[in-house]
């Protein structure tokens, strides 16, 4: 299982290079999307926790 692990995560380290490499500027805009998602789901928890204390 480890190994597989391993594997995996190897593959996903390549293919995110090769992505990179090949056309960053897609790969600018995937991590812009990204961050937006996270940026969103922290606002979303912030928002909960401040109507759960009101």
């Amino acid at each position: 299982m480890v190994q597989a692990r391993k594997v995996a995560l190897y593959a996903v380290a390549v293919f995110v290079l090769y992505t990179i490499i090949n056309s960053p500027e897609r790969a600018a805009d995937l991590v812009g999307v990204g961050f937006e998602g996270i940026a969103g789901a922290a606002q979303g928890v912030g928002e909960f926790m401040t109507e759960l204390i009101n």
